[in-house]
């Protein structure tokens, strides 16, 4: 009976354990936003960033998995004088421990899409799409929360990535919303600290401003906690106001959260990075916060800062050169470079010719994926995984405004406001190397009942 007692008191610790969080990783200072900007601490932080998917955003390949290639890149984002770069595609059932730490080592920040080519959203129709937002697309999108949540410089989670590219599919807005929403909750209920969730959006001249709009309108739990531009309007020679971005800096003077170039660099001349200049001063810094170069290695799109030859050695380019000087003689605002500590939600605009979304209402999040809040997504399926598109369930039915509140702050406390289905529960930031000696403490006792 006492060896009985003692399995059952294991028993019931084990699985308790099972929902701890880790403590945060790294000697970086955690992004967090507050108003229209992003900081460290109190220091406004602006992302000066690189996109970094050698083989091309579409290849299915984990950047942060090859050691010796990061090693040899992360060389060359000191030379730039980056503090981030963008990765589209990572295996979510890998440790990125050893990745994570050179990067946090060279003072970089990651900025990372949740979504793989095979897990994501499917816009091809309307039907598709629908059917593609299901609880095993979002387990995935969710274990590679997990996967990365702990890390200090994990900057922020992209929920999608030019889903709406044209104007005749912006009915995957209430789509993207929906998924930024569950990834707000799920951090919210299962993380240690706030991690920003937002969309980086094609730049559609008919509907880039409803888009905008769109993702910052309604209750708290839809919005986005940022929102970004895949932006190309800059092609040298131009200038601040050649360019629009004169124009672009009046119309989101307003927005209330953070703005943020998520791609830039054309390509239509030679990039001479005039563009940087402007990024980077007090016209630009009271609205943005900054951009993402597109990209770091030279693919067959034309573009790229460095050449990869066949024996896996790189060769900076003219562009590459001409970046790092760009970088190095811009230097960021003092203070607080004109961002605003507090603002509205935007009005959610009205549907017409180029923004065909007739409701805002989002769709519920799907009923196998409600678990995941309380109990964690368990393990990715990696990159190797069947794909959701046609998976699982879907949803069935519209979400009530409001709906996807968490039940859990990140400190592990009970939230203000109720949110998904279940009580709240209790989660503590306990040091792993803890796990090792409660279990052996059990096991002691149960050497000494027997």
């Amino acid at each position: 009976m006492k060896t009985f007692a003692a399995l059952s008191l294991l028993g019931a610790i084990v699985p308790a354990l099972a929902g701890i969080v880790p403590r945060q990783q790294g000697k970086l200072t955690p992004v967090t936003t507050k108003g229209n900007a992003f900081y460290t601490g109190n220091e406004r932080f602006y992302i000066r960033g690189v996109a970094y998917q050698p083989g091309g955003a579409a290849d299915a390949a984990d950047p942060l998995l090859d050691i010796n290639g990061l090693k040899r890149d992360v060389e060359n984002f000191k030379k730039l004088g980056i503090n981030t770069i963008r990765v589209y595609t990572v295996d979510n059932s890998k440790n990125h421990d050893e990745g994570m730490k050179l990067l946090d080592e060279a003072g970089i920040y990651l900025a990372l899409d949740a979504n793989t080519p095979k897990y994501s959203l499917n816009r091809e129709t309307e039907d598709t799409l629908h059917r593609s937002y299901n609880d095993v697309y979002l387990q995935s999108v969710f274990a590679t929360v997990d996967a990365f949540a702990g890390y200090n410089n994990l900057l922020l989670f992209f929920s999608g990535n030019e889903v709406i590219n044209a104007k005749n599919n912006t009915g995957a807005a209430t789509y993207i919303k929906a998924v930024t929403r569950d990834m707000k909750q799920y951090i919210s209920n299962r993380a240690s600290r706030q991690i920003p969730v937002g969309y980086s959006s094609a730049d559609v001249a008919e509907n880039i401003e409803q888009q905008a709009l769109f993702f910052n309108c309604g209750t708290d739990d839809e919005r986005a906690d940022f929102f970004a531009f895949n932006d190309y309007s800059w092609c040298d020679p131009s200038s601040f106001t050649t360019s629009g971005w004169d124009k672009k800096v009046e119309t989101y003077k307003d927005y209330s959260v953070p703005l943020f170039l998520s791609e830039f660099g054309c390509i239509t001349n030679r990039r001479d990075w005039n563009e940087i200049a402007a990024l980077y001063s007090t016209k630009m810094t009271g609205v943005y916060s900054g951009g993402i170069v597109y990209e770091y290695t030279v693919e067959p799109n034309g573009y790229g800062l460095v050449e990869v030859n066949d024996s896996g050695d790189i060769e900076p380019n003219a562009d590459f050169e001409r970046l790092a000087k760009a970088y190095e003689k811009t230097k960021n605002p003092s203070g607080n470079g004109g961002a605003k500590d507090s603002g509205s939600p935007s009005k959610c605009p009205p549907p017409d010719e180029e923004w065909e979304v007739e409701s805002t209402l989002l769709p519920i999040i799907p009923e196998k994926a409600k678990q995941f809040m309380q109990k964690g997504a368990g393990q990715g399926p990696g990159l190797e995984g069947d794909g959701s598109h046609f998976a699982g369930e879907a949803s069935k039915s519209t979400a009530t405004p409001g709906s996807g509140n968490p039940s859990k702050t990140p400190n592990g406390q009970a939230a203000a406001t109720g949110g998904a289905e279940g009580a709240a529960s209790f989660e503590f930031n306990v040091p792993l190397r803890f796990l090792g000696m409660i279990a052996g403490s059990v096991m002691f006792g149960m050497v000494l009942l027997v």
